[in-house]
């Protein structure tokens, strides 16, 4: 974590004043040394980055703490791949004890984090299992992606060990969870006799997860599960969520992390249509805050990526105000800015991993970063073409009286004006493609006839408009 950077963020944020005191507190006083420190938290929600930042924080504080053992209440349908396996890997290497009440569900990516913990007890009627990976339409994805998820649970399973058994003096080794019944729950071409038949995913009830060695019993509460566990005298720390982590939880969310790039795309584009420091320039600001803090936060976003993302806007801003057409400048802008954004959405962790789940993380934030900004591009020129002009809610924003000739309203045009027609003189600025130019060493306001003109270029006028001249590049022999 960078604490300078990070505090300056922080205070950018609307939040309350919160200290890292408030996330945890104790249901019973611990005055017998005598007694085990349960450390308690929830997995509630999908499992993404909120519930690996959760479990981070979770760790941290029970160690800290000196827990004796490290309790999961779950409760969760599944979620993303990297966060699941960032999860399932802290868990294999904690120093302290995991286990993991079921109280419902424990589907897909929150099998496998079950799974990952030293003992597991369900509640009746919980299930686990389902842990086949899917896309964002509930198909079945790519074999590349099931072969990696079974190596995955399989290797899970694996890390508790096998069990020694000596039977009319022959020694069995069996495992203590059967690896093939963690692979069966994602692919439904494994068949074991008597737990799964062919072409079905395995899900387990808590009976069934008894008796094939994958629940250690039946709880239907906290106290229960501790009892089940052999834990008499105890004391439970509870993980409280504090405003902070639950404001960082839903900005960090998928869904609001593709609003804040349509408001920050959407800013850009509105104000670039009318230049100078405005509301959406400040909403495109405010909304980058809210984009990027919580993840710097986090520990997602690192100062590289948020220099790129700079480095980005200050290219674009370069190319459409300094330098004439549309160039190298302005196309590495584009790709900074969306490289900053895809990376700040990538826990770094994962290209620790398996090469296929970086590159699935890699393509999920993409897919997320260009779809937000192609929706913002094309809701922006809806609301420019349509709406700020044909709804009545908006009229108000703009000048809308009309003069009538018949009213007394009549125009005049400038006569020096009309007499600018087919001189010629010199571009004072860059014409995108209106500008100013200089004419017999005057200053007029001027708009290119057709594409842009750069500055310094000799140029002629056509015609004239309304008080508006229009002017043509010419060669440098033809300026009088």
């Amino acid at each position: 974590m960078h604490k300078p950077l990070s505090t300056a963020l922080l205070l950018l944020l609307p939040l309350l004043p919160v200290t890292s005191q408030d996330t945890t507190m104790m249901r019973t006083e611990n005055t017998d040394t005598s007694r085990a420190v349960i450390y308690l938290f929830e997995i509630m929600e999908e499992i993404a980055a909120p519930a690996w930042r959760t479990t981070q924080r979770s760790f941290e504080e029970a160690v800290g703490a000196g827990a004796d053992y490290i309790l999961i209440e779950m409760n969760t349908y599944g979620g993303v791949v990297d966060a699941a396996d960032s999860i399932r890997t802290k868990i294999l290497n904690s120093p302290v004890p995991v286990m993991v009440f079921i109280n419902n569900q424990a589907a897909s990516a929150g099998a496998l984090i079950a799974i990952a913990c030293d003992s597991i007890y369900m509640r009746q009627g919980a299930s686990m299992g389902a842990a086949t990976v899917v896309d964002a339409t509930g198909t079945a994805a790519p074999d590349k992606y099931q072969s990696f998820m079974r190596s995955v649970m399989r290797a899970t399973a694996e890390a508790h060990g096998k069990d020694t058994l000596i039977r009319n003096g022959d020694t069995l080794y069996t495992w203590h969870r059967d690896p093939r019944i963690a692979e069966a729950m994602v692919d439904p071409r494994i068949v074991i006799p008597g737990v799964v038949d062919t072409g079905q995913v395995l899900t387990f009830t808590v009976h069934e997860a008894i008796a094939h060695g994958y629940c250690e019993g039946q709880a239907e509460n906290i106290p229960e599960v501790l009892e089940k566990a052999g834990i008499r005298n105890y004391v439970i720390l509870e993980y409280k969520k504090t405003t902070l982590d639950h404001i960082i939880g839903f900005l960090i969310s998928p869904l609001i992390s593709g609003l804040l790039i349509m408001i920050i795309i959407g800013g850009i584009y509105f104000e670039l249509q009318s230049p100078g420091v405005g509301f959406p320039l400040g909403a495109a600001i405010a909304a980058a805050i809210l984009y990027f803090a919580p993840l710097y936060l986090e520990g997602l976003a690192q100062n590289w990526e948020l220099v790129i993302f700079i480095a980005g806007i200050i290219l674009l801003t370069v190319e459409i105000f300094a330098i004439p057409g549309f160039g190298i400048a302005g196309v590495s802008g584009i790709i900074f800015v969306v490289v900053g954004l895809t990376m700040s959405l990538v826990d770094n962790i994962v290209f620790h991993f398996d090469v296929l789940t970086a590159f699935s993380a890699l393509l999920r934030a993409l897919g997320t970063v260009l779809l937000s900004m192609l929706m913002a591009f094309f809701l922006s020129l809806y609301i420019s073409k349509k709406v700020f002009t044909s709804r009545k809610i908006f009229l108000h924003w703009a000048l809308d009286s009309v003069q009538n000739k018949e009213e007394g309203f009549i125009g005049v045009d400038k006569p020096h004006y009309s007499a600018m027609v087919g001189k010629t003189g010199i571009a004072s600025t860059v014409l995108r493609p209106s500008g100013k130019v200089s004419i017999d060493d005057a200053i007029y306001d001027a708009k290119a006839e057709y594409g842009y003109i750069e500055k310094g270029t000799p140029v002629k006028v056509i015609r004239e408009e309304t008080g508006q001249l229009y002017v043509i590049r010419i060669k440098k022999e033809e300026a009088s």
